[in-house]
């Protein structure tokens, strides 16, 4: 009786064949993102996009965060830097609330354009900091706010705040393991604080996309448990080199989709 119930709710999104599979496969790679794959998060958002349109796909997004991001505290939890955590954690919340009174004026043509070039200027400047072999930490606090405010902006517009969050994690020069645990509690916090103007200011979370969540949470489990496989394969080195190249494919995807 449960499952027919769920099955007639879930039948309003008149959700086909291949719209269930996109959506079992971003839950998929959204698990992966928040066991520490990450980069990928722009590749989550457009296929979540393509299934329930741009708006409606951050309310089913969202719940679906949340309960990958408790998997990612409580097994990453012991790595937190808190002090980089604090840093940034207030700038965002202001950048999640500019989002909240800017998000239904704000062009989306533009938003993605400029959003894209910020986001592949930065990775240019990582790389050449990089290949200097710079271990200099980027202390003004300027960095820390302008991309906390960014990173809360493009969360509450578009759940893009990984790139900037990536970006800052890097310059901090955070070892894969803190790396993961920092972000895990930085996006269950800032994820939870969303919640609330998604259910009643754009009401983008409903009963429907919550029934929605139930069926995709096991695919979110597998992407978590392959997550985790996958970053204990992968040195500090190679980590580094691979979220630096998945965000700048990132920013590529955001300009040119």
């Amino acid at each position: 009786m449960i499952e027919n119930y769920i099955n007639d709710e879930i039948l309003n999104f008149q959700l086909t064949t291949i719209d269930w599979l996109l959506a079992l496969l971003g839950a998929f790679f959204l698990g992966l993102s928040k066991a520490g794959i990450k980069g990928i998060g722009v590749i989550i958002v457009t296929i979540m996009a393509i299934v329930f349109g741009g708006k409606a796909s951050t309310g089913v997004l969202i719940p679906m965060m949340i309960f990958a991001d408790i998997f990612a505290v409580i097994y990453y939890h012991r790595h937190t830097q808190w002090k980089y955590l604090v840093k940034l954690l207030p700038a965002m919340a202001v950048g999640v609330l500019l989002g909240v009174l800017l998000g239904n004026d704000i062009s989306d043509v533009v938003f993605k354009q400029l959003m894209a070039f910020l986001i592949l200027g930065i990775v240019v400047f990582m790389i050449f900091m990089e290949r200097k072999k710079s271990n200099d930490i980027p202390k003004n606090r300027f960095f820390s706010i302008g991309t906390g405010l960014l990173a809360g902006f493009t969360s509450m517009i578009g759940n893009l705040a990984g790139s900037f969050s990536n970006i800052y994690f890097l310059a901090m020069r955070l070892p894969k393991n803190e790396f993961i645990g920092t972000a895990a509690w930085l996006f269950f916090i800032i994820n939870v604080f969303k919640l609330p103007f998604h259910i009643f200011v754009w009401k983008t979370v409903g009963k429907e996309s919550i029934l929605l969540n139930l069926v995709l949470i096991p695919a979110i489990l597998v992407g978590f448990i392959a997550g985790v496989y996958l970053v204990k394969l992968i040195n500090n080195a190679a980590y580094r080199k691979f979220i630096l190249i998945v965000t700048a494919v990132g920013a590529l995807i955001i300009l040119f989709k």
